[in-house]
């Protein structure tokens, strides 16, 4: 494998229909990337963040893909390579994040946070791991939960826990590569994944806790994921807690 001679990048952003991981794709866009936006269940807001990405200046695709299905993620990145030639950044955001006390979570929704959330990392990362041209960056996203330790998430942030723990160790096993691994672990952030189900008693006690008194916008992870997908070549190995300040 030789490193990337081609003057467009390709990036694969999974749950880039929504939230963290669309505004990821657009961003990218913005810096010229040929962006791949891998989706679970939502082909119109697939089909909008290709939108939105080509109007930033990119091209892009949608590919429908369950994340925690290695055979799904293999065509995503078939897809992908044939359509541009190849895979130089990989940014997974998708996930999921069902809220329960843990003596009350159904071992069922257990299963099925750890499947998408850490199994789909996996999956994913494994092929990342095989594809990725040399010079590229894998990047995963994690949480700030796993250092907040906010009561109702001890799934998700079990699960996210585990993502961390993948993605430092592939930096590490990627060596000789020229392949950046690292995690994102965003605080609150004005997504779906966040405000759908709270009551606005809680989003404000809880968009009041930074020193910067607000929640994070999706731009604010976007920016973060671009730098490290792009110049931040000496960033390896490590978890980057976007959080505004929140206190563990």
């Amino acid at each position: 494998m030789t490193e990337s001679n081609t003057t467009q990048r390709v990036a694969i952003v999974t749950g880039g229909s929504s939230g963290i991981g669309r505004e990821a794709a657009v961003r990218l866009g913005r810096e010229g990337y040929a962006v791949v936006v891998g989706y679970g269940g939502s082909k119109t807001g697939a089909e909008q963040a290709v939108k939105e990405v080509e109007q930033a200046g990119g091209r892009a695709i949608a590919v429908q893909a369950d994340v925690a299905d290695e055979n799904a993620v293999s065509a995503l990145f078939d897809r992908t390579e044939q359509e541009f030639g190849g895979v130089d950044v990989v940014v997974h955001a998708a996930g999921i994040m069902p809220l329960s006390p843990l003596a009350d979570l159904d071992l069922d929704e257990f299963d099925r946070i750890i499947r998408i959330n850490l199994r789909g990392t996996f999956v994913v990362d494994q092929q990342a791991s095989r594809r990725v041209r040399n010079g590229g960056s894998i990047i995963n996203i994690s949480s700030s939960l796993t250092r907040l330790a906010r009561p109702g998430y001890s799934a998700y942030a079990a699960s996210k826990g585990g993502v961390e723990a993948i993605s430092l160790i592939l930096a590490r096993e990627l060596r000789g590569r020229n392949i950046t691994v690292n995690a994102v672990a965003p605080g609150p952030t004005a997504t779906p994944l966040f405000l759908d189900g709270k009551p606005q008693e809680l989003i404000d006690r809880i968009t009041a806790e930074p020193p910067l008194e607000r929640l994070g916008q999706p731009e604010d992870i976007a920016e973060i994921i671009a730098f490290l997908a792009g110049p931040a070549r000496w960033i390896n190995g490590q978890v980057i807690y976007a959080n505004g300040g929140s206190a563990a």
